[in-house]
């Protein structure tokens, strides 16, 4: 039922994790809820370095599971800046899970839009940093 997909070569993956035991039901399925943490983190990354410092995470735009992440996957987490506006940082993040069984297979398992704004240390929003 899964397809072998390309990872996208025009950026470095931001974020690398493997999905241990803890974080999967007893099936071994991956908790929804612990790949969204893991995007928000890797939204995060070019999120801070367009911002310039700390941003906080403000809106999930869009999330797509499209297909399960399963124990001993390893994730390569791709984020790119797709809009910025006043305060404001919206990154796309594509998900890909190399899969370790008999043969390697790479398949694309989430896609997601999250908006960052920055915030100082005040945590109050602040405008972004020109380019």
């Amino acid at each position: 039922m899964s397809s072998t997909t390309l990872p996208p070569h025009h950026s470095p993956a931001v974020l690398r994790v493997m999905p241990m035991p803890a974080d999967a039901n007893i099936h071994g399925d991956v908790f929804g809820g612990w790949i969204m943490s893991q995007v928000d983190i890797a939204g995060s990354i070019p999120a801070t370095r367009r911002a310039g410092g700390r941003v906080a995470t403000v809106a999930v735009n869009a999330f797509t599971f499209k297909q399960p992440v399963f124990v001993g996957d390893l994730l390569s987490f791709y984020a790119t800046v797709t809009h910025t506006g006043r305060t404001s940082v919206t990154v796309s993040v594509e998900v890909y899970a190399e899969r370790q069984r008999l043969e390697a297979e790479v398949v694309k398992v989430t896609e997601a839009t999250l908006t960052y704004v920055a915030t100082d240390e005040n945590r109050h929003s602040r405008p972004l940093p020109p380019i």
